[in-house]
């Protein structure tokens, strides 16, 4: 087992930095260029120290030492807090590189930790969306996730087709008696329990990932509406060229902007219309693609043009895909430009994307929607899109396993499947892991994480 070394606060310079060193030879290397606190054998041991090279002084710096089992990574560890110097950064982990420790893959000290115990594989990717959390509401579903309410749920799920497979595999050494050990019946009830609790999960992963990600918005309308405007104006900054040409914008532009702690991914398409620019017609059939997806609809009209047109593109988008269960606001833009807010069978925000009224108005609905839309989030709620796709597998498997007990397959047949659900679920907690799912995923982790 190697001992590894890694830079672990951002590049750059700062205030201080952490040089983090974890392997069986730790203490022993670090103990060449420091004086080390006395290790504890339950808690963390911190001094102040001068880390040297070759005997000439680097830094002064404060180093902590984690006695395994007691660190992150479950190995014995140490942490050299040093001035946030590049140079000074550079040469300690240099220095420790030259005395036998190993430069650190990404992720490679949470995947100690997994492989050491610390952290099961869902909290181990808890862990990646904790640092690339932005927002309060993408943060709290990763400590949720981190502290294990999702993994403990999983585990209970895995328990329980454990036992199934167990009374089903008993019948099996007795199978030339014909013995059956479970009723049938009671073991199908339990087996739809089980289906029942994966689809939930799977059905959490829309909330869950509009959460994490943003709840989806579309902005859609005829061209020079000001659709480009409002983007720009939501985001506070000059994302989308904005032109009095028609057909400017060709393709979607997405964005992310936070209001009262929860994100919204918005974005800004093609103006709707009929063209005969190839190009522009893509754009237009990303438009539709997009409002599919959305949560929320938000069809700019231009204020001083008959709102007749936002009435025949509506109809015309209905025809095409049901608007059911979408948000749809009317934003009527340009009113710095007419005296009144145009009439419309539909709730409207009068707003001006150039002076920016009637925006806070608009971002107050958005928060409004999130907050009744998801108050009734689940305690455990799915982000992870291979976990989704793995409990799609456990899903086939379970119905395999349903239709199997209702036509009395023979036992070992059932087992299969239910086997194949337990392989699956193996997959999300790291009961099932192979090398090329783990460097996928610690791949996504920055160096010295």
């Amino acid at each position: 087992m190697s001992t590894i070394a890694a830079i672990s606060t951002p590049s750059g310079i700062g205030g201080i930095a952490v040089v983090r060193l974890s392997g069986p030879e730790a203490f022993a290397i670090a103990s060449h260029h420091l004086t080390l606190p006395k290790p504890d054998a339950s808690r963390p041991a911190a001094s102040f120290s001068r880390f040297r090279k070759d005997g000439n002084l680097i830094d002064e710096v404060v180093v902590t030492l984690f006695r395994a089992p007691h660190s992150y990574t479950g190995d014995d560890t140490v942490e050299i807090s040093c001035h946030g110097s590049l140079y000074v950064q550079q040469t300690i982990l240099q220095t420790l590189i030259d005395s036998g420790a190993r430069l650190a893959e990404p992720g490679e000290f949470t995947r100690k930790a997994f492989l050491n115990g610390k952290l099961n594989l869902s909290q181990a990717e808890a862990v990646a969306d904790l640092i690339d959390s932005t927002n309060a509401t993408s943060h709290r579903l990763a400590i949720s996730q981190l502290r294990g309410g999702y993994a403990k749920e999983l585990e209970q799920l895995r328990q329980q087709l454990v036992d199934l497979t167990a009374l089903l595999e008993l019948e099996l050494d007795f199978s030339e008696e014909d013995v059956e050990f479970a009723d049938r019946r009671r073991l199908h009830s339990l087996a739809s329990q089980i289906y029942t609790r994966i689809i939930a999960l799977r059905e959490s992963f829309h909330m869950g990932n509009a959460l994490k990600r943003g709840i989806p918005v579309a902005i859609i309308g005829r061209p020079n509406a000001g659709k480009s405007s409002l983007l720009n104006a939501l985001l506070r900054d000059n994302r989308a060229i904005v032109s009095d040409i028609p057909g400017t914008t060709r393709d979607t532009i997405e964005e992310t902007f936070v209001v009262k702690g929860t994100p919204f991914r918005i974005i800004d398409t093609a103006g709707l219309r009929h063209s005969d620019d190839p190009i522009e017609t893509l754009g237009i059939q990303r438009t539709i693609e997009t409002v599919v997806q959305a949560d929320i609809i938000l069809y700019v009209h231009d204020a001083t043009q008959p709102f007749l047109q936002a009435l025949d593109d509506l109809q015309e988008l209905q025809d095409i895909r049901t608007f059911k269960d979408k948000h749809l606001f009317i934003v009527n833009n340009k009113m710095d430009l007419v005296q009144e807010n145009p009439i419309a069978p539909y709730r409207t925000f009068p707003i001006s994307a150039k002076n920016g009224t009637g925006l806070e108005d608009l971002t107050s609905a958005l928060a409004r929607i999130a907050s009744t839309d998801f108050a009734q989030a689940p305690d455990v709620m799915l982000t992870n899109v291979r976990h989704y796709d793995a409990l799609g597998h456990v899903e086939q498997a379970l119905l395999h396993v349903a239709k199997g007990l209702a036509d009395r397959l023979p036992a070992d047949l059932v087992a299969i499947d239910l086997r194949d659900a337990l392989h699956h679920l193996g997959t999300i907690t790291g009961q099932v892991t192979s090398d090329e799912v783990l460097g996928s995923i610690f791949s996504r982790f920055c160096v010295g994480k």
